[in-house]
This record gives C-alpha cells, structure tokens and sequence, in this order.
C-alpha cells in the first residue's frame, strides 16, 4: 500500500499511526496540543519514537460529541497539516468523515483519510479522495449498535462501504479497513471484534486497530482514561499475533516496543 511518499509492505510487520488530536474536547487529551507549535512538536516526537503515520484530527468523535462546522474543523487542522508537511519524514493522514474538511487537508498535504464513517456518511468523500488520489481507511460504523448476526453484518457493512470506494474509482492498493472499535457496538461487541480480528483478513486488505485508552478497556479495567496504556498494549498485542497491519495510538514508543517484542517471539524459530 502507498501512502503519500512511503510504501507499506505486509505480511510480517504491523505499524503505528500516532494520534495527534488539535481538539479541545477530545476523551483523551483534548485540549493539550492546540496550536500549531504544540502540535507540531508532538508529532515529531512521536516521529522520533517510531511512528509510521501520523493521524490529525479536528473533531473529537467521543460518544455524545459535539459536532463543528466545517469551517471551524479546517481551521484547526489546515494549519498544523502544512507545518507538518515540511517538517516530518512521514505520511500525515486526516481523521474525519466530511469532504469538505477532506479536501482542504489534502490540498494541505495529508496523504490519507481517516473515515469513521466508512464513506457513508458524505457522499462526496469518495469522490474527493479519487480525485487527489489518496489513500483511504474505511472505518466500520452504523447508526445504532443493533445486530442479529453481529460479526457477519459488520462484514456486510464493510462490503458496502468498499464498494462506495470501488465505484468511485479508488484502487485497492489505496485502501485500508478499520473495525471500529468503540463505534456503534456494546462493550461485548468491543470484546468480540477485538478476539476476531482475522474475520477481517478475508477482504485481503490491510486492517487498522484503534483501541487506544477506548471505553472498553476502562471498562474491563475499571480505570480512567489516563490509566489505560497497559490495557491498551494488550490489545496491540492480540492485533499483532492476529495479523493487524496497522495500530492508532496515542502511545507511540510503548506500542513500538511490544509490537517489536510480539513480533521476535512471533517469528522466532530454533535454529
């Protein structure tokens, strides 16, 4: 998979996307890198702690957020795309699901978007990354967590939303699928789309985890959102040895660090 200037090759390695939020409300550390400075020297330092992409977002997607306008949304991530542009040596993605915002990060310089709603929610977001020719991460999500064959209708909405991409024009080696961990699901749901993972490798399409300090884990745990980072790397972990290729933290060097341990014992073999 090509994402802006970098070639991601598969099959024995699962990479990091570092979580850079210029929110003031985000769960996790909304407020704590806004303006552009802060930002941008967040994002290099998770540069230099191993990351492989870096995820902007202007929008904080918690349960029960509020929404922005698009305006307000590109105001905030404009900015700070252009300065990473010219001072990190990885791709940059944007996190949202409105192409407006979309195309303004990507004549910015973004190389991905980041769609938690699978295509589905704007129309016209295929058609904006067709026309830049950039990478894409189809989240799962729905209205409502309702399901009668869970693991087989969220395949069925992933389908649906790979065609969106298809006929749109987007090439495959363009795509990659995100279950959507948090995202219209219970807490056993988040449970069992974790374990099941390898479901996903049936679409042969590069799979991002993102379970960083999610509910789910302070909910196993019983603990807040800034005591999460061991829950967290379990579950980076079981992405790993389930054959994830991607994992969106927020936590960039202790996720490199077990996923460099997971994958010595993974491939390990006695001489």
């Amino acid at each position: 998979m090509r994402i802006g200037n970098r070639n991601f090759s598969f099959g024995n390695h699962t990479y990091v996307m570092g979580i850079l939020n210029v929110t003031p409300d985000s769960f996790s550390d909304g407020g704590k890198f806004r303006g552009i400075e802060k930002a941008v020297r967040h994002a290099q330092e998770m540069e230099d702690a191993g990351a492989d992409i870096i995820d902007v977002g202007g929008e904080s997607t918690r349960p029960s957020y509020t929404k922005i306008s698009d305006e307000e949304e590109i105001k905030r991530v404009v900015p700070v795309i252009k300065e990473l542009k010219g001072r990190l040596n990885i791709p940059i993605s944007i996190d949202t699901y409105k192409s407006r915002v979309a195309k303004a990060a990507l004549e910015a310089g973004a190389d991905l978007v980041n769609d938690i709603w699978g295509l589905r929610y704007d129309s016209d977001m295929a058609g904006v990354i067709k026309e830049f020719d950039a990478s894409v991460c189809i989240m799962h999500n729905r209205e409502q967590a309702s399901y009668t064959n869970f693991m087989e209708e969220v395949k069925k909405d992933i389908v649906q939303s790979l065609k969106t991409a298809y006929d749109a024009g987007i090439d495959k080696s363009r795509i990659m699928i995100d279950p959507g961990v948090g995202f219209a699901k219970t807490y056993e749901m988040n449970l069992t789309i974790i374990r099941e993972l390898g479901q996903l490798l049936e679409f042969q399409l590069p799979i991002l985890l993102g379970t960083s300090r999610k509910s789910v884990i302070g909910l196993t745990l019983d603990l807040p959102v800034t005591e999460r980072e061991e829950g967290t790397l379990a579950t980076t972990v079981m992405g790993v040895m389930a054959g994830c290729h991607f994992v969106r933290v927020h936590d960039v060097k202790g996720n490199v660090r077990a996923i460099k341990m997971t994958e010595a014992v993974r491939d390990s073999r006695l001489l």
